[in-house]
């Protein structure tokens, strides 16, 4: 399957973006305004400015073609490649410029230069970002139709380094063994001759930009057009007639720069971009890691957690029976009665799992109308040996003609299983005072049923009462911090409200709501 990678500066601009863009494209032309009255004031000749700015748009241009060129490598566009290969070709160039103006390296210039070399390759250069871009904007239609294979990407971009630098080598022969095939721009190293050549670069910078207009569709495009404007106001300024070591010249040359540095500075605040969003993106992976490894933690602990209490029951009714058998003569008839709890613990282990299942799954399976008496005093007689073996009394007050509700009968059951289970081991470190168990049962209004558990234990603290069902924490040391997280989540599933109360001296009061209404809307959905 094709993956596309979504670059910013390859998607269509917002209204904000476009702003922006449109406000350097209006100040652009402000500096070459600014300089228009004091262009022709003559400076001394500085021979290190033009390897420095040279070297400047040098390294400019080579990370601007580094970035179109990777993104070339991903998107793999014809015309991203021509646009890449055009910044290299004004990279490449800059070299000999530098090389071959006077004074800057040698009197002369370097290469072999003649008087018209520097010139002529500052004129070629000037002409590579127009006729990269109109390669671009041509290009753009059939993208998709002539998208490079994967396999011949890094073909494609030697092809295109090896296809620029042989360019340059001709243009640079061009220009210095072959300079006379060419007009004289310079009639001294100083003072220019040719009035016209600056013309092919403000015709292509034109037309460059008309294509770019109607084919416009990124934000790469519109930081393209800013650029074309400023190549061309620099051609229309500094490259008619300016004489050398002026404020012209030396501004042309600034400008220029700058030019360049405005696609090169959107491309590497675009890499901020995808670094950022990269980044994000590991941040989220890394979290929906640790969150299914906790989701798995968390199901294989509640379950430990869930049958534990049946299990528990199983073996002290095996153990029982065993004793019973070992009498003389055997007790049969509580024999008998052992194995049935037994047989009704291995029935409560197998709900216990079956109402783990209903819970991670989605709707409503296994609801049906259920009494809550019935489930409180159900939990109340398996429990009953375990909670007189502790010294706990038990007062239950259940209303009766309460009214059914529809509901997992299991996921009820452990949601009661859990909340004694607390209750019981929160009153074993209770001394000097009654252990009593609490149950209640009572309407909450007109359409709901409410069910509460209350000890006489030491309480929960108020400022660990808000966390309490929290998956994971918990107030007791051996404690998983599950079975109150699972009890909401059975709870609130079911359309109620769980809550706790405490004083945190006198023991704790859980207390859970669920509304008699869920019954029709069960039903309904069932049909």
């Amino acid at each position: 399957m094709e993956e596309h990678i979504a670059f910013p500066m390859l998607l269509a601009p917002d209204r904000r973006q476009k702003r922006a863009v449109l406000i350097v494209a209006l100040l652009v032309p402000v500096p070459f305004i600014a300089i228009l009255p004091f262009g022709q004031i003559e400076l001394p000749p500085v021979d290190a400015y033009i390897p420095v700015v040279d070297t400047v748009m040098l390294i400019n241009d080579l990370i601007a073609a580094t970035l179109l060129f990777a993104q070339f490598s991903i998107v793999r566009t014809p015309s991203l490649l021509a646009l890449a290969a055009g910044f290299l070709f004004t990279a490449f160039l800059v070299i000999p410029h530098a090389l071959t103006f006077p004074g800057a390296f040698a009197p002369d210039g370097l290469l072999g230069a003649g008087l018209q070399t520097t010139p002529w390759l500052n004129e070629f250069w000037f002409l590579g970002i127009p006729l990269a871009v109109i390669a671009c904007a041509l290009l753009k239609p059939y993208d998709d139709a002539w998208l490079v294979p994967h396999r011949a990407v890094p073909l494609s971009i030697i092809a295109a380094v090896v296809g620029v630098l042989a360019l340059t080598c001709a243009l640079i022969w061009l220009a210095t063994a072959g300079a006379d095939l060419l007009p004289p721009i310079m009639a001294d190293t100083v003072q220019p001759r040719l009035a016209w050549h600056f013309l092919p670069i403000v015709v292509l910078s034109a037309i460059a930009m008309v294509l770019l207009w109607r084919r416009r569709r990124t934000m790469l495009d519109l930081w393209l057009l800013v650029v074309l404007e400023a190549w061309m106001l620099n051609a229309l300024l500094f490259n008619k007639l300016v004489v050398r070591y002026s404020l012209f010249w030396y501004g042309g040359r600034v400008f220029s720069a700058l030019a360049v540095s405005v696609v090169l500075l959107a491309l590497i605040a675009e890499t901020m971009v995808l670094y950022s969003r990269l980044a994000r993106a590991n941040t989220m992976l890394e979290r929906e890691r640790d969150q299914k490894l906790l989701n798995a933690q968390a199901i294989t602990a509640s379950i430990a957690h869930e049958i534990r209490q049946p299990l528990a029951a199983l073996v002290a009714n095996g153990e029982a029976a065993l004793l019973y058998l070992a009498k003389a003569p055997p007790d049969l008839g509580k024999v008998r009665a052992a194995l049935e709890r037994m047989v009704g613990d291995g029935h409560r282990t197998s709900e216990v799992f079956e109402a783990m299942r209903a819970l991670f799954r989605k709707g409503d399976q296994g609801r049906r109308q259920v009494d809550v008496n019935a489930i409180v005093a159900d939990v109340l007689a398996s429990m009953r040996r375990g909670i007189e073996a502790r010294g706990v009394a038990i007062s239950s007050v259940l209303v009766f003609d309460l009214p059914r509700i529809a509901a997992h009968e299991g996921q009820l059951r452990e949601v009661l299983v859990n909340l004694v289970s607390n209750a019981l081991e929160a009153m074993d470190a209770t001394t000097g005072r009654a252990r009593i168990l609490r149950l209640s049962t009572a309407r909450d209004g007109a359409d709901a049923v409410s069910v509460a558990v209350q000890d006489t234990g030491p309480g929960i603290d108020a400022k660990e009462l808000a966390a309490v069902f929290s998956p994971f924490v918990t107030t007791k040391p051996h404690g998983t911090g599950l079975g109150l997280a699972i009890c909401r989540m059975i709870v609130e599933g079911h359309g109620g409200r769980l809550t706790a109360s405490s004083d945190g001296k006198t023991g704790t009061l859980f207390r859970f709501v669920l509304p008699v209404g869920a019954a029709d809307k069960i039903a309904a959905a069932a049909e």
